[in-house]
């Protein structure tokens, strides 16, 4: 069997930093501390994090007064933090610097006066975040289906931004929807959509024809990591979504001689290692590596990790 490995695959400088976040305060603080929401949508990630004494809640009443809580890296809405400062807690803020520039984005076009479409997962944590920015002056749209319904302000300009981990194909479908009902609607000033996301949707696109079956390492909550499956579909290619090497299905392989290895923005490294070395002691695989392009970016700690762990 010929296993081709993609890369770029895996962590992205978001996820890094924000794990580096919970694992500098845990450093310096010691067990509990609190996290808003899952850190990353990563079941191993965050198994590991609660051996080790953290604590994923959902609501901020679940953190007692005066605790440390963390913002995961998918951020959080202004009234979260308000209620996070009125219980006197210690707010470390790890959300993703990309998602930072999409609510920032959000908050100009408010102020500025426009209705703005937001693109994404009305459930998703980024989205549920990110519409907390101006509630009242946007709507969601997730399908290029629901824009000839939409029952926006007329008197209003219009704008759109769009969650950081969308499909890149699905994402540009609403936009044309927009555009064409809307011509004067304004988009963001950089596309949303991170650099990561795009990378790997772009790898699995390219090689996954060369492939029988493409194998994504993710969790099931995981928009990114969906996402990758979508792309190998749509090229073609029988696709699963597994969180580690243990899933793998003997079926999947019948007939199968090529299968293309990826991995979605918050899968641990050693999970691929764990799946490649199954593929080789269990069907005699053969792995190459094939880089479409190098990813050099990374992001420093936020200012208030920096702070409490100097402060320890």
């Amino acid at each position: 069997m010929r296993v081709i490995l993609a890369n770029p695959r895996g962590f992205c400088a978001g996820v890094r930093m924000a794990i580096q976040v919970v694992d500098e305060v845990l450093r310096a603080k010691g067990p509990p501390i609190y996290v808003f929401h899952e850190i990353v949508h990563n079941k191993h990630v965050v198994d590991d994090f609660r051996s080790r004494g953290v604590v994923f809640v959902e609501t901020i009443d679940e953190v007692p007064n005066g605790h440390i809580v963390v913002f995961s890296a998918h951020g959080v809405s202004p009234a979260v933090r308000k209620a996070a400062a009125g219980r006197q807690l210690q707010a470390v803020d790890a959300t993703c610097p990309l998602v930072t520039k999409v609510h920032n984005e959000v908050v100009r076009y408010a102020r500025d006066g426009y209705h703005i479409i937001f693109i994404g997962h009305r459930d998703h944590q980024e989205a549920v975040g990110t519409v907390g920015e101006a509630p009242g002056h946007i709507t969601v749209v997730e399908a290029a289906e629901e824009v000839p319904s939409l029952q926006l302000p007329q008197s209003q300009r219009l704008a759109y931004v769009t969650q950081t981990t969308l499909s890149v194909t699905d994402a540009q479908r609403v936009i044309d929807a927009l555009k064409a009902r809307f011509p004067q609607i304004k988009a963001p000033p950089k596309d949303d959509i991170c650099y990561a996301t795009t990378n790997r949707q772009e790898a699995v696109s390219v090689i996954a024809p060369e492939a029988d079956l493409v194998l994504v390492v993710g969790s099931k909550n995981s928009s990114n990591s969906n996402r990758l499956v979508d792309r190998a579909k749509d090229a073609g290619s029988a696709a699963h979504l597994i969180d580690d090497a243990s899933e793998l299905r003997p079926e999947w392989f019948a007939g199968v001689k090529s299968v293309l290895v990826t991995a979605g923005a918050s899968a641990p490294d050693h999970l691929v290692d764990n799946l490649l070395r199954k593929l080789t002691d269990d069907y005699g695989a053969t792995v190459e590596t094939r880089t479409l392009v190098e990813e050099d970016i990374s992001f420093s700690l936020p200012k208030s990790a920096r702070e409490l762990v100097v402060l320890k």
